[in-house]
């Protein structure tokens, strides 16, 4: 399925300066979730904290031979403001419009989130940064699956409001 044909469907948003305004907003909201909770909130409960930035500095460390950490919270940053936002409302919603048209935004944002867990802690923490596959499963594992879905629902909730119905 081509691009235009998604678009014809009325399945891709229009690109314009609200669509990148909602967004930002969407991407910003869910990464203060993320966040929280998984630097805060979690770690108050007795559980493991995240260090998405540390994540993103062994990313950086193994791509350029020396830790960055302005530009690790920037990658940090950039993921969850753009690139997360992105990859859902222009694939995973309009994939799951398509496949399952009555489902609403919860079930599907929810998919999304294990999407992006699998893509943080397989893709870049094994393949791009050397660490072990989903950190040898243990706590911090589980608090940032708990958090990638809570920012792919927080975004997607965010989304959903922009559009009628």
């Amino acid at each position: 399925m081509t691009t235009a044909t998604l678009n014809r469907a009325g399945l891709l948003p229009e690109i314009t300066l609200g669509t990148v305004g909602w967004m930002i907003l969407a991407g910003a909201l869910a990464t203060v979730a993320f966040d929280f909770f998984g630097q805060a909130l979690s770690p108050v409960l007795g559980f493991a904290a995240l260090s998405p930035v540390g994540l993103a500095n062994s990313t950086i460390q193994t791509l350029f031979g020396a830790p960055w950490k302005p530009g690790a919270e920037m990658l940090h940053y950039f993921a969850g403001f753009i690139a997360y936002p992105f990859g859902w409302m222009f694939i995973a919603e309009p994939v799951a419009k398509k496949l399952a048209p009555g489902l609403g935004w919860l079930l599907p944002s929810v998919a999304y989130g294990v999407v992006l867990w699998v893509f943080a802690l397989y893709f870049m923490a094994h393949l791009v940064a050397g660490l072990p596959a989903f950190l040898n499963f243990t706590g911090i594992t589980w608090v940032a699956l708990i958090g990638h879905v809570l920012f792919a629902v927080v975004a997607a909730a965010v989304l959903a409001r922009r559009q009628p119905g």
